[in-house]
Order: C-alpha cells, then sequence, then structure tokens
C-alpha cells in the first residue's frame, strides 16, 4: 500500500482511502494513479501512460487532460495548485509527494500453525471475481531462460486485464512470489483474491514444455489444468500462441466456476454479481421459464447496484431473446425494454 499525505492507495485492493473514507475512482483513473506513484522518481511520459494505463490505444490530449483532471480531484488536488501531480509540459506528469510504502495488508494475516491450512477469511476475498497470476517456476536449470518464463506470466496478467467483469492483480504484487514456494490459499489471503494461476515451465534443446493450472483459492479446488509442448522455432510466437490459449481457455472457466457458485450460496448472501451469475445460469438455458427467471435475476442485480452496467446490458438480451426465441410478451414491448435496457448499459 502506498501511504502519503491524509491517503491510503491499496493497488491490490484497487482501493484509495481518506482516514476510513473510501474515495470513488474509475479504474481507468486509479491505473494511472498508481503508475505515476509507482514511477514517482521521474518525470512519467504521456507514450508511458498510453502505453500502461490504455494499452497502447490510441488517446487525444483531451481524454488524458479529462483523466489526470480526474485523478487531482481524487486526490483533493487541482490544476492551479498541482501539488500532488505536476504537469512538466510537453514532457510528461510526476507524482510531488513524499510516499510510504506498506506492506501491512500481507503482514497482518498471521501464519497458519505447523500442519494446517487457514482458510481465507471472507473480509478478505473479494465479492467480485480476482485473480492473481503468479511468475511461473522455471524448471529448465537454466537462469537465462528466466526472461522466457516471466514473460509468459506477464503477458497472461496483460490479456486477462482487458475483461473487465472481474479483477487481475498487478504484476508488482504477484511478482512479490517469484522464487518463493506458497500455497495458493494463503496467495489468496495476502492478496485478498479468490482464484490463482500457476504454472512452470521446462526448456529441452528446441522444445519447451509448459504446464499450468487454475485454484479455486476460497477451496483449494483445481478448476482447470492444461499442459502444452510446443517446437521452438519462433520464442515470441510460442509464447503469444500459449499465453492466447490460457487466457481463452481461463475466461470461459471463470464465468462458468462464478455461476454454479451463485447458484448456491444461500439468499442471505446474495450480492449483485451473484444475481447476475444467477440471471446468466438461467439465461443460457434457453427456455420461456428460464428467461423470465433471467429476467428477474438480473432486474435484483440491478436494484441492488443501479450502476451495475453489465446487469442492464445481460436484460436487454433477455427482452432481445423473448423477441427471437419465445413470447412471455409482446415483440414489440420486448423491443422497446430491450432497447431501453442497453442505452442505460
Amino acid at each position: 500500500m502506498y501511504r502519503f499525505l491524509d491517503l491510503t492507495l491499496d493497488p491490490q485492493r484497487l482501493e484509495l482511502r481518506r482516514a476510513n473514507s473510501q474515495i470513488e475512482v474509475e479504474p481507468q483513473v486509479f491505473s494511472l494513479l498508481v503508475y505515476l506513484i509507482e514511477n514517482r522518481e521521474r518525470v512519467v511520459t504521456k507514450d508511458e501512460l498510453i502505453e500502461s494505463v490504455w494499452d497502447g490505444r490510441i488517446v487525444s490530449d483531451a481524454t488524458m487532460s479529462s483523466r489526470i483532471s480526474a485523478a487531482r480531484t481524487a486526490l483533493g488536488d487541482d490544476g492551479k495548485a498541482q501539488r500532488l501531480i505536476r504537469t512538466f509540459p510537453r514532457r510528461g506528469f510526476r507524482f510531488m509527494s513524499e510516499v510510504v510504502e506498506d506492506e501491512a495488508v500481507a503482514a497482518s494475516v498471521a501464519p497458519a500453525a505447523p500442519g494446517l491450512e487457514q482458510a481465507p477469511s471472507r473480509s478478505t476475498v473479494s465479492e467480485k471475481p480476482t485473480i492473481a497470476i503468479l511468475p511461473f517456476k522455471n524448471m529448465s536449470g537454466d537462469a537465462e531462460q528466466d526472461y522466457f518464463v516471466d514473460g509468459i506470466a506477464e503477458d497472461i496478467i496483460t490479456a486477462l486485464s482487458r475483461f473487465h467483469w472481474f479483477f487481475v492483480i498487478s504484476r508488482n504484487a504477484s511478482f512479490t512470489y517469484r522464487d518463493r514456494t506458497v500455497e495458493a490459499r494463503r496467495v489468496a489471503e495476502d492478496l485478498g483474491v479468490r482464484y490463482v494461476l500457476e504454472g512452470s515451465v521446462r526448456r529441452a534443446g528446441n522444445r519447451v514444455r509448459i504446464t499450468a493450472q487454475l485454484v479455486d483459492a476460497t477451496t483449494g479446488k483445481q478448476v482447470w489444468a492444461e499442459r502444452y509442448d510446443r517446437e521452438l522455432a519462433d520464442i515470441f510466437a510460442v509464447q503469444d500462441e500459449i499465453t492466447n490459449t490460457i487466457v481463452g481457455t481461463i475466461e470461459p472457466e471463470l464465468g462458468h466456476v462464478e455461476r454454479e457458485q451463485a447458484r448456491r450460496k444461500p439468499p442471505e448472501n446474495i450480492h449483485a454479481w451473484d444475481h447476475f451469475q444467477r440471471g446468466l445460469w438461467h439465461f443460457y438455458q434457453f427456455t420461456d421459464d428460464k428467461n423470465d427467471r433471467a429476467r428477474q435475476e438480473f432486474r435484483r442485480a440491478i436494484d441492488s447496484d443501479p450502476d451495475f452496467s453489465q446487469a442492464y446490458a445481460a436484460l436487454a438480451n433477455v427482452h432481445v431473446l423473448d423477441v427471437v426465441y419465445v413470447s412471455t410478451q409482446s415483440r414489440e414491448r420486448s423491443s422497446s425494454e430491450a432497447l431501453v435496457a442497453a442505452k442505460k448499459a
């Protein structure tokens, strides 16, 4: 965690707090703040921010200015004073405050007694799915292969970050476990995550074997595992292929697990996210009755969280399904309600 003035920024929990009050920050603005603070010893260029925060997409000066302004507002700063975020014309931006780095989140978790596993408390595990990608283990016995091994984990973190329905812990936090043997449950406790992806790489001559497994850290159960054997004709092509294959498999697997968990939860523990996942489960049955149940769940998700855009989008899909396949109400009414929900999303 980063502490400065009366503020605390926690990249692991995606929170910015002043004293005991949490400050609402858009995800993109939060990422910008983290990058500026992590690189506070120097001026950060606009190109660096575009690469880090916007994944290299083209960004206008107006967009950049609005995000910097939002970051200042969140911190209680402004463009005139620039106490915390200073603009250097034609050069970039720099975070100016003294910062204290604090690892109290990890240290506050008491170690388990010998021979016993400590189950993560509900307060440390995010209600919304959160995943940590641990650095893969280099099993080749060749330190020169570390760049290839680390590159796979880094690429997976970057690729998974493009999915907005779950949180991916940053590389800086995940890579604190490099060269350490730690159980998935302990990682979940330390980082406040629900899922952990770990793996290994073994290279022999011109062949490489990569293994990966996804663990539900709240139960210790393995959700998915796979092994890949490849020829290393082009090392970067292999790295891209493995990354895309793993990411393309993990994303739907997580969705399936989340829906099953939401179905089994007792009513008193249901949140907006759980209603949303329950609604998806009903929606994918493609029947009149299940479509109506999905509509109810998505509306409950919206009632619990009026700013839950995915729930509005899913509700629009329910109405579209009414038009295309089922006949629970008139097509005209369904089309109108679908448009309203889609616009709201």
